[in-house]
């Protein structure tokens, strides 16, 4: 591990010291294909996998106060974390589609031109790119509908200044498409240390990369079944992920720049001189564990302040008023923080994990789209989820005997196995904030009760997407999307007008 932080800090020094001693260095880069030597791909590679993590503007917002309270992993009373109570605030709802595309989007597009243009260019290199390229998109158009794709970071490349707004629908089957094709060309080479998912390991990215096309699959199984399935058998027919050990996750590190550091823990991490105070657990993951007997809760959870010995969640949709007037208590320290080691600046951020994998194929067997039994899957899911832990510390993981335990007391049951697969996909999701979202959205599970706040947005309903930045209108790129979804010109409107996949 020392090694391993070692090469990563080194590795973000170069990449710091060529984006400020090189003058607009990826415009340069832009400008004239021929010179991409100018630019290592490893760095730029480091570079853009750390930026998809990202900072503490969009992960607060967008990833915290929206994601996380909507999908009822986290409840507060503090006024500005009013995700749970449906309220808008542009800023936020609107900060990972700003950041994403002054950073992400521009470098990515940028690596991939250069791979694909360079005459020798390594093709490994650019079939981990391709797949990178995937992860980023596929979080922006879940979160927005239809957005900047096709001409998406062209400015310098093409000259495209005001990108046209994609479809959803076309969005995912070029991604699927891409997958394959970044799959198709993962061989020798590679970005070794570079890329701080796998360290350069081709047989693990065609895993991962097999196992985020059934993700992109599952997703479509509600708008267009028949796709769906035949997305999903050619992801399970590839290999996917094969234990916890291809979780594909970055492991941050505590300097030498703020950039190694985990956006959730620039938030949360008092230790770090961070430290944001005001989120608790939610009544509904702390009710649920408590009732199902979840060894993962005291993992998850850190014991209320007031003596009581045990794990109180903070019902949502409270505020500093009405906390007064709760039976579960009066003041924030009645109930339970997150363990405050998983929000650390140093704690891993995690994009996809086996568990996932493992649920998505127990639900593609439940539909009959194959992949074996719905039921093994499924407890692979959970042991594999329950074991999640281990990658913050070995200390963290959960015994096999508890394991079996808590499967003997929650057995699987085929007639109600779309709801357990739910809950379970939510449970394993928790600090995976957009993808908890997303796929709450898609499915229904699991069965939250919506708060219907004061002055909310949507009616009472939890909001289906998050608004695009409001500086947007007028453009007539933007004003086309808007109309091809059905939406108005008042942002607050947006949220609540589900994206293509969502029925």
């Amino acid at each position: 591990m020392k090694n391993k932080i070692l090469k990563l800090g080194v590795l973000l020094l170069m990449v710091m010291f060529t984006q400020t001693s090189c003058d607009n260095g990826f415009a340069e880069l832009n400008q004239d294909p021929t010179k991409a030597s100018t630019i290592n791909p490893n760095f730029q590679f480091t570079w853009t996998q750390l930026r998809t993590s990202g900072g503490r503007y969009e992960n607060w917002r967008a990833g915290l106060i929206y994601s996380s309270m909507m999908i009822q992993h986290m409840a507060a009373t503090c006024g500005y974390w009013t995700g749970d109570k449906y309220t808008f605030n542009g800023s936020y709802s609107s900060s990972l589609f700003d950041r994403a595309y002054t950073e992400q989007v521009k470098d990515i597009q940028d690596l991939v031109n250069t791979l694909e243009t360079v005459e020798g260019s390594d093709q490994t290199m650019l079939g981990m790119a391709k797949i990178w390229r995937v992860v980023i998109f596929h979080r922006l158009t879940d979160l927005y509908g239809d957005i900047p794709y096709s001409e998406a970071g062209k400015g310098v490349l093409e000259g495209i200044d005001r990108p046209k707004y994609d479809s959803q629908e076309s969005i995912y089957m070029d991604m699927l498409n891409e997958l394959e094709a970044g799959i198709a060309l993962l061989g020798n080479g590679g970005f070794g240390g570079a890329d701080l998912i796998y360290a350069g390991d081709a047989e693990a990215w065609k895993r991962f990369g097999h196992s985020l096309m059934l993700r992109l699959a599952m997703r479509l199984s509600e708008a267009d079944p028949s796709t769906a399935q035949s997305w999903a058998s050619k992801a399970i027919n590839g290999g996917l992920m094969a234990s916890n050990a291809d979780d594909a996750f970055i492991q941050h590190t505590n300097g030498p720049a703020s950039i190694n550091n985990n956006g959730f823990g620039e938030v949360l991490d008092k230790a770090s001189g961070f430290g944001d105070d005001c989120p608790r657990l939610s009544a509904t993951i702390v009710d649920w564990m408590t009732a199902t007997g979840d060894p993962r809760l005291n993992v998850i959870g850190e014991l209320p302040e007031d003596g009581s010995g045990v794990h109180n969640g903070m019902p949502n949709g409270l505020d500093e008023v009405t906390i007064l007037e709760n039976a579960n208590g009066t003041t924030p320290q009645a109930f339970s923080r997150i363990n405050p080691e998983l929000v650390r600046v140093s704690s891993p951020m995690f994009f996809m994990t086996y568990a996932e994998s493992e649920l998505l194929v127990a639900e593609a067997a439940m539909r009959g789209w194959g992949g074996g039994d719905a039921a093994d899957h499924y407890a692979n899911g959970v042991r594999a989820a329950m074991h999640v832990y281990s990658h913050y510390d070995a200390t963290f993981d959960i015994d096999d005997a508890s394991i079996d335990d808590y499967l003997a007391a929650n057995p699987f049951d085929s007639a109600d196995g779309m709801r357990q697969i739910g809950w379970q996909y939510w449970a394993v999701t928790l600090l995976n904030e957009y993808e908890a979202y997303a796929n709450y959205r898609r499915t229904g599970y699991p069965d939250l009760t919506p708060i219907n706040y004061p002055g909310n947005i949507s009616n009472g309903q939890i909001p289906v997407r998050l608004a695009y930045p409001g500086n947007a209108a007028g453009f007539d790129a933007f004003d086309a999307a808007l109309s091809a979804q059905g939406m108005g010109n008042d942002p607050i409107g947006w949220m609540t007008v589900p994206v293509w996949w969502d029925k």
